[in-house]
């Protein structure tokens, strides 16, 4: 009895040990709120490119997905080695720094380095990247859910069924690396869907691309592709989630990608609720919607079409 009894004193002693430690581990956040305060979208947006220059990074694309808002997205040799290690590392070979005018206060921030390293399983953490974005633009607070563990954002997904990171749509598949790039930027620069190209960076050593693209609705009828119309259902917090955008296409040997939208967006809103007021019901018709008009844009048109 005295060992049975010193064996479910240790056990408990164990399990006490490993909830602290789970406890003590930090939870990772989808974005970093760099600053806030008075001044121009224009002047703001100025002094964040030079700072970005001066730490190290490249502007890759830059777009404004509705008034008062302005979107940098930026790379560096650190970011596009990390993702030449990982399969469809592709999709983390960049972060994305928003600036959003809410009522007097300009709103920088960005995406959080180390929590996108693990949403997208990289081989790398990205801690350096993230310390030189803190060094560049500053760090208020990470912001953007409750948070969760390096460990569950890499198995994350919303609920079961759900897609995970290893379920993206294929939108296209071509003959080569090549013909697959030159359709995705046929496809993108035509706009005929309402997608247009904001960046591309290539992968070192890879046969891999990413795309970043905007997306806006041709006619109303479209509207659940839309960015303003899907930010404006769940981007309604204080401190705003426009670093969220834009969506991503990647080129992967002589296939087309994207992250299916009941991923791409829940990890970034992670803690929306499924119904209600500001939920996933208000753009149930997103994901399929998001789908099919990156698929037109960069599908090979059928033959009489």
């Amino acid at each position: 009895m005295k060992s049975i009894a010193r064996s479910a004193f240790f056990a408990v002693l164990m399990l006490l040990g490993s909830t602290a430690a789970m406890a003590d581990e930090a939870l990772l956040k989808p974005f970093v709120l760099a600053s806030k305060g008075p001044g121009t979208l224009v002047e703001k947006v100025a002094a964040v490119k030079a700072s970005l220059l001066a730490n190290g990074f490249t502007v890759a694309g830059e777009y404004s997905p509705y008034p008062d808002a302005d979107i940098l997205v930026v790379t560096s040799d650190e970011l596009k080695n990390n993702a030449a290690q990982s399969e469809h590392g592709g999709f983390g070979a960049i972060q994305r720094i928003a600036l959003t005018k809410v009522n007097d206060d300009i709103q920088v921030s960005y995406t959080n380095p180390v929590y996108m390293a693990n949403v997208y399983r990289m081989k790398g953490d990205l801690q350096d990247v993230a310390a030189r974005l803190q060094a560049a633009l500053g760090k208020l607070e990470d912001f953007g859910a409750k948070g969760m563990t390096a460990n569950a954002a890499r198995h994350y997904h919303y609920m079961f069924g759900m897609e995970y990171f290893t379920d993206p749509s294929m939108l296209a598949v071509y003959g080569t690396h090549q013909e697959a790039l030159d359709a995705v930027e046929k496809g993108l620069a035509s706009n005929k869907t309402g997608i247009s190209k904001v960046y591309r960076v290539d992968i070192p050593g890879t046969e891999e691309s990413v795309f970043g693209v905007g997306m806006k609705a041709p006619s109303d009828a479209q509207k659940y592709m839309d960015d303003k119309y899907i930010m404006g259902e769940i981007d309604f917090r204080d401190i705003k989630s426009t670093a969220h955008l834009p969506y991503e296409v990647l080129v992967s040997g002589n296939k087309v990608y994207a992250l299916y939208a009941r991923f791409r967006i829940a990890i970034d809103f992670p803690d929306l609720s499924m119904m209600g007021s500001h939920s996933f019901m208000n753009i149930m018709s997103t994901p399929e919607a998001i789908r099919k008009a990156l698929q037109q844009a960069v599908a090979k048109p059928l033959p009489g079409a």
